[in-house]
């Protein structure tokens, strides 16, 4: 059960940081968002006049630091599971920042929002897990 929830989380983890990276980039990149076709009008209720600083902080807080949890979970680092829970925060965080700013709600938002809802829970799950392995082996 443990290694189908790591490795659920490590999917779940890589589809964000990737979409991540490549978001944040592109915003970097671009940050009139028209390469990601991103009207400035959605900035309209935000404290940006671009999206630089969006960008910046797509590509660090859920790009970087997805990519260095799914490390930690490979190598099953032994705070990895409070670090899938602290990914998911951020990302649900991050999203409803989102939704805020933007005022507007896209399937994206439920899917992203989703899997943030996930992460929680899988890391919420493993650290039961590691719980219920280390009282076994305590008994012995």
């Amino acid at each position: 059960m443990e290694k189908l929830l790591r490795i659920a989380a490590i999917v779940l983890l890589m589809f964000n940081g990737v979409n991540a990276l490549v978001g944040g980039f592109m915003m970097i990149v671009d940050p009139s968002g028209g390469k990601m076709q991103l009207p400035l009008s959605y900035l309209e209720h935000a404290p940006f006049s671009d999206f630089l600083v969006p960008g910046i902080v797509l590509f660090i807080a859920n790009g970087l630091f997805s990519v260095a949890v799914v490390i930690a979970v490979f190598y099953k680092y032994r705070l990895y599971c409070q670090l899938i829970m602290v990914q998911g925060a951020i990302l649900l965080g991050w999203i409803l920042v989102q939704v805020l700013m933007v005022q507007q709600i896209f399937f994206l938002h439920y899917l992203m929002g989703s899997i943030g809802l996930l992460l929680i829970i899988l890391g919420q799950m493993l650290t039961h897990q590691m719980q219920v392995k280390r009282s076994a082996l305590e008994k012995k």
